[in-house]
């Protein structure tokens, strides 16, 4: 598998990851297993037995630390995409504020409080 070349952004957005095809590559295993939570089957299936379930679907040290850290933005340096993540998250009952509140260092409650002030 061929390299992809490095873009330079001209991006300086402190703690922010940015999703390029470096970065899909990288999470293709997490983003694949976390688009398996589509189906109720596979989401029992990880609740059952997630080191399994991981293994399943080739996880890397990394991927399967942040997964049972529950760390959403250790997560995303890992090449896990919000969007496929977001499946994973719900399997916790977690809201998007929720991971918006894990994402920013904030709860759940200031980052309400965040959105709302901004609006």
């Amino acid at each position: 598998m061929a390299d992809q070349p490095a873009f330079d952004y001209h991006i300086d957005i402190p703690g922010t990851t940015i999703f390029d095809g470096k970065q899909a590559m990288k999470g293709y295993a997490l983003n694949k297993m976390c688009y398996s939570f589509n189906q109720k089957a596979n989401r029992d299936a990880f609740v059952a037995d997630e080191e399994a379930y991981m293994d399943k679907y080739g996880l890397n040290d990394q991927q399967k630390a942040a997964i049972r850290a529950r760390d959403v933005l250790g997560l995303i340096d890992a090449g896990g995409n919000i969007y496929y993540l977001a499946k994973f998250a719900g399997i916790f009952k977690l809201s998007v504020q929720d991971v918006g509140g894990l994402q920013t260092g904030k709860t759940t409650e200031e980052f309400k409080e965040f959105l709302k002030s901004q609006a």
